[in-house]
């Protein structure tokens, strides 16, 4: 490996041109396609395989009428005034009016008209059968006050028009009874009709208005939500109402910002001090910048024709950029150290960096690579993507360190070290090197007991908050005060009750084939739906033409994130429970807290497998790179230990509050699903990374004649320096994503930067060297019939110094 990497960094140092000229090639190639395709990111999260997706796609297929988008809008009144006086009704009407006049939009006062035509039954059956499908894939796609919205109004529809009539609601042709005890809120009136779509509380100052488009949301022509939104705005010219669009409505964000460009600056503050040179620490960064520009433009360049989650280019972004810079500045700062300790020229030694630190750097790349990849077990199809995009982004930060940098570094040539820092090198020789990193391995060895012990106990009490904490879906309730979300979901909790945020989608089947649910079972189930202790509301949105599918819409009183309303979830989907078997029903959840739940469970379920997948395989790339057997179960023992303090920080942070106003965020809430599965991945590789750079340099002090201690402590010595500069540059460019606006960034960001921050300097910079001192050599066992079998990868490069010797002492030159 080690021979191979030298000639093509040589190759690629006397050739600069014709490799720059091929990566500028491909670059330009991914600029022209992400030109022509455009980007297009979505919001939604699928969830292939669980029961609240399973539902959801009967219904795409049973009523394909109702698979349209669904959006809403919350309007609110000034501090104690109304919303019902005559001026602003007509201009909420005028707007209302407006949107469905729109080309892609439902009418529902045309579909309510053609039910008064068609009878009551057949009517509501179409038009509420439409209205279920909108609040689904609202759910769906993770909104919480999206999913409220789209399917309250269609749960108070019934209770609504009961109440305008001054008659009971009837449920599918037979007459319904509404319990005694009225919900807070009725139809907006106008002009003693009421207005489709529209609830509004009964104190008056909250108006709810919910709609459908006739395509899904990320399929409507650009313009149209645009469209709607301005209509919709138009409600609040000199009328003091307040209009608040779902983020349905709103086009989806890249949650990228000015703050990561602050972490990519103190990145490069981090590589001056380390290399002492603008043109080396240049270097890396535009390295780095290359391998994402391909990966994450890439990336872009194809989402026009497969699903990708807003989410899933900024993971890559976040990851590709911190390993990018990583990975070069191992390099560089190898090929500086042989100028300096060997007086190489320039050539030789980048080609000798390439042919070292360039085969860790190729097998920390693949680690990193492996654990992203690990994802692809879980079979969510939102996860592998992320887990995709930001694994060709890892190799191709690979690719471009031990390519394209060895071409840069052919065009600087020799002023890669300026004759001032030659001279101060020399001046160095003679006095201790690395004084502070010498100072501080020599401690840690001497008080080996006392570290390990220490970090432990410290790892092991930030680890404590991991027992309480609580997976979901951030909602409305934990959004920042100040946002249009946040708004919407108090007015809503405010006019309507917290569960019209989290509401479920009932659908009832048949469980004899052939069967159908006639009048009197839809009456009965609504009534028992609504007698379920923690059901505010329950009202039956209709049938299909054959009667089987049946679909009802249940409010909870408590909010989505609550554990009673998830208890609910659990009844519902019983199949013993007395309400299916009455009826012969198997009844369907889904709504945002079935599919929070229905993640939360799948993630839990695999998490174990996916674990033993990424350190099973890990532990084999380990066991090769360092021949030893101590080496791979001590750093894999290690990152447990810092992985568990990493989530223990997040749940005291995002889920407690803890010093929310540092890190830019009001409520605290549920840590996202996804966070703990994703994050254990990327640092897992990650933190191999740096176990290769660190333990590879004691592994190589070893081979060259270091014994014992001593091994420890020189290759210490030798890579502590680029070690740390890594570690902090990875920090930096994660922090830089706390700040970003979208919380879910935020969670990766901050358990991303405290991971790496607990794992590389109190495991791999404090506690790696206590351990292997109190090993010695015999860190370094393998037992011998496991010695013949495993190929020597050379990562150290002690087969090609001894080729290079050879060479030299007959005359020969590489």
């Amino acid at each position: 490996m080690s021979t191979f990497l030298y000639k093509l960094g040589k190759t690629a140092y006397a050739r600069p041109w014709t490799f720059i000229g091929a990566w500028v090639l491909v670059l330009a190639v991914v600029l022209t396609m992400l030109g022509v395709n455009g980007m297009s990111t979505s919001s939604d999260l699928k969830l292939e395989g669980t029961e609240a997706q399973k539902v959801l796609d009967k219904l795409e297929q049973e009523l394909p009428e109702a698979s349209g988008g669904q959006a809403s809008v919350v309007f609110t009144a000034p501090g104690g005034e109304r919303l019902d006086t005559p001026e602003r009704i007509a201009a909420m009407f005028e707007a209302i009016g407006e949107v469905y006049e729109q080309e892609y939009v439902i009418n529902t006062a045309e579909l309510a008209a053609a039910a008064g035509a068609m009878g009551q039954q057949g009517g509501t059956a179409a038009m509420e059968g439409g209205q279920m499908q909108q609040g689904g894939g609202a759910a769906a796609q993770g909104q919480a006050g999206d999913a409220s919205a789209g399917q309250a109004p269609a749960a108070s529809g019934a209770a609504g028009q009961g109440q305008a009539g001054g008659e009971q609601p009837q449920a599918g042709g037979a007459q319904g009874q509404m319990p005694a005890n009225m919900p807070p809120y009725g139809p907006l009136m106008a002009d003693g009709m009421p207005v489709p779509g529209v609830l509004i509380a009964n104190d008056g100052s909250v108006a709810l208005f919910q709609f459908q488009f006739t395509m899904q949301l990320n399929s409507l022509p650009a313009g149209v939500t645009d469209d709607v939104i301005e209509a919709i705005s138009a409600a609040e010219d000199g009328t003091g109402i307040t209009a608040l669009p779902s983020d349905t409505l709103k086009p989806v964000e890249i949650p990228i910002g000015t703050n990561e460009i602050y972490g990519l600056v103190i990145a490069v503050v981090v590589l001056i001090l380390t290399l002492g040179s603008l043109v080396a620490a240049g270097l890396p960064v535009l390295v780095a910048l290359f391998g994402v520009g391909i990966g994450v433009g890439g990336a872009y360049a194809i989402s026009s024709f497969v699903t990708m989650n807003s989410i899933t280019p900024v993971l890559a972004l976040m990851v590709g950029l911190a390993v990018g810079i990583d990975y070069a500045l191992f390099i560089v700062n190898r090929q500086r150290r042989l100028i300096f300790d060997q007086g190489l020229s320039a050539r030789e030694a980048a080609g000798r960096a390439i042919g070292t630190a360039g085969s860790a750097v190729f097998f920390a790349g693949l680690t990193v690579i492996i654990a992203l990849c690990g994802l692809l077990v879980i079979g969510l199809s939102f996860l592998s993507m992320m887990a995709l995009v930001a694994s060709v982004t890892v190799l191709l930060d690979v690719l471009v360190a031990l390519t394209l940098l060895p071409a840069l570094l052919g065009l600087v040539g020799e002023r890669i070290c300026s004759p001032k820092a030659r001279e101060k090198s020399r001046a160095k020789t003679a006095v201790k090197r690395n004084g502070i990193a010498d100072r501080w391995v020599r401690s840690v060895v001497k008080l080996r007991w006392l570290v390990i012990v220490g970090v432990i106990v410290v790892l092991g009490v930030m680890a404590i908050p991991v027992g309480e904490m609580k997976l979901g879906i951030p909602t409305g309730g934990s959004a920042n005060l100040d946002t249009a979300q946040r708004q919407s979901y108090e007015a809503i909790s405010e006019g309507f009750g917290e569960g019209f945020n989290g509401p479920l989608l009932i659908v009832a089947e048949p469980r004899e084939p052939g069967g159908a649910i006639g009048p009197e079972a839809l009456g009965g189930l609504t009534m028992e739906l609504q007698g379920i202790d923690n059901v505010s509301v329950a009202s039956p949105l209709g049938v299909n033409e054959d009667g089987s599918i049946a679909i009802f819409n249940v409010i909870p009183e408590t909010g989505p994130t609550d554990e009673a309303t998830q208890e609910l979830v659990e009844t519902l989907r019983d199949p013993d429970a007395a309400l299916a078997g009455t009826y012969g029903v198997t009844l369907g959840v889904t709504g945002f807290t079935a599919i929070n739940l229905d993640m939360s469970a799948k993630l839990a379920e695999v998490f174990p497998l996916y674990i033993v997948i990424i350190v099973v395989l890990s532990l084999i790339i380990l066991l090769l790179v360092f021949r030893s057997i101590l080496v791979p179960v001590k750093a894999t023992a290690g990152f447990l230990l810092s992985v568990l303090a990493t989530f223990g920080a997040t749940t005291a942070v995002y889920q407690w509050g803890w010093l929310h106003d540092l890190f830019g965020f009001d409520t605290g809430g549920p840590v996202m699903s996804f966070m703990p599965i994703m994050v254990t991945g990327i640092l897992y590789g990650l933190a191999m990374d740096y176990q290769v750079f660190l333990v590879s340099s004691m592994r190589e002090s070893y081979v060259h004649g270091h014994r014992g201690r001593e091994s420890v402590i020189h290759g210490y010595d030798q890579a502590s320096r680029v070690v740390v500069a890594a570690a902090l540059i990875m920090v930096s460019v994660f922090a830089g994503f706390i700040f970003t606006h979208d919380i879910m960034i935020k969670q990766i960001g901050f358990a991303l930067a405290i991971g790496i921050l607990l794992d590389a300097f109190l495991i791999r910079m404090t506690l790696v060297p206590a351990v292997m001192s109190l090993f010695g050599d015999k860190a370094w066992w393998l037992p011998r019939w496991l010695d013949r079998l495993l190929p020597n990868l050379d990562v150290e490069g002690d087969k090609l110094l001894v080729k290079l010797k050879a060479e030299e002492s007959t005359g020969k030159t590489t």
